[in-house]
């Protein structure tokens, strides 16, 4: 029989039924969700009074061609994104803007500019709708993060965090505000030893991306041994951010399928480091099969998202490991 103590879930969970989502949780998260679509779209919004700008001193849909500075919005109204426009020649642009024009702005009549601008804003929209499909994982790795940098800043235990452009190791300092917005991994000490963690990571071992990955070593030691140390991954976990109930079954059976893969690629190998679930959007259905996993030690931990004394000791479990 596990003792509680070797139940770390037990600290926060009783029952499956401690897992689900509430109502409450479900409609915050869809706000959630509203204010991030819009505060990503607002650099779109003002592409878009830019371009009308410059477009109004145009008296004619031919006359855009004369005004510099607005190729890569007459090319984004014409429905090229940002990604094909590498892949295109000179003439290949020129012949879209004239496309744009022969075709859509000269038939609005004077309304070409009002014309152009929506046309604009829809291809920037389909950007916009592109950049949202996995706006629910990356809330939920921003929500953990704050939630683990906390639980060291109050336990005063100094780290390191990784930027995800630049790939470089950053010292915490006083003004710590925003980094998760950047932040791929962090390292502290736990009882004099390293701890790191790096997110969206493909472990040779596994051959697929993990969410979280926790070592027992240095990032310099990571790096050194290209992750292929078998004996260095402590816990790795799948984190769902998505909150629709909906989605909510598939995203535990993604989740479900991953952990077992990981289990077994390492079992494989004759080690066993610990894995958990945290999930924005869990059903009673799923919740009652997490709680059994956690039962029977087939997963370490597990918590919802939305719950922030589970969040929380979730992340004292991940940080004292």
């Amino acid at each position: 029989m596990i003792e509680r103590a070797e139940r770390p879930y037990r600290n926060h969970l009783q029952s499956g039924d401690d897992l689900v989502t509430t109502y409450e949780a479900i409609r915050a998260g869809f706000v959630a969700l509203a204010l991030e679509k819009n505060r990503r779209a607002t650099p779109y919004v003002a592409e878009a009074r830019a371009l009308q700008e410059a477009a109004f001193k145009a008296k004619t849909p031919a006359d855009l061609l004369n005004i510099n500075g607005i190729e890569a919005g007459l090319l984004t109204a014409a429905g090229l994104s940002d990604k094909s426009l590498v892949h295109l020649l000179p003439q290949d642009k020129a012949e879209a803007i004239n496309g744009l024009i022969r075709n859509f702005l000269e038939p609005a009549g004077l309304k070409f500019v009002e014309e152009l601008i929506f046309r604009f804003l829809l291809t920037r929209g389909d950007t916009l709708g592109g950049s949202m499909r996995n706006i629910g994982g990356v809330l939920a790795q921003r929500k953990l993060t704050r939630s683990i940098i906390a639980t060291l800043t109050i336990a005063g235990i100094k780290y390191h965090w990784q930027h995800s452009k630049t790939r470089q190791w950053v010292a915490m300092s006083d003004e710590d505000s925003g980094i998760e917005f950047s932040l791929r991994g962090l390292n502290w000490l736990s009882e004099g030893k390293n701890r790191t963690l790096i997110y969206n990571l493909t472990p040779p071992v596994v051959k697929n991306n993990v969410d979280l990955c926790l070592f027992n070593l240095t990032p310099e030691e990571l790096q050194a041994t290209k992750y292929n140390s078998v004996q260095s991954y402590i816990a790795l976990g799948e984190l769902k951010g998505g909150i629709d109930p909906a989605g909510a079954d598939e995203h535990w059976k993604t989740a479900r399928t991953a952990l077992e893969r990981i289990r077994q690629a390492f079992s494989n190998l004759g080690y066993s480091p610990s894995t958990f679930f945290i999930g924005a959007a869990i059903e009673k259905k799923m919740a009652n099969e997490i709680w059994s996993q956690l039962e029977v030690n087939l997963l370490s931990n597990a918590a919802n998202l939305n719950d922030e004394s589970q969040l929380a000791s979730i992340s004292r479990w991940l940080c004292m490991l």
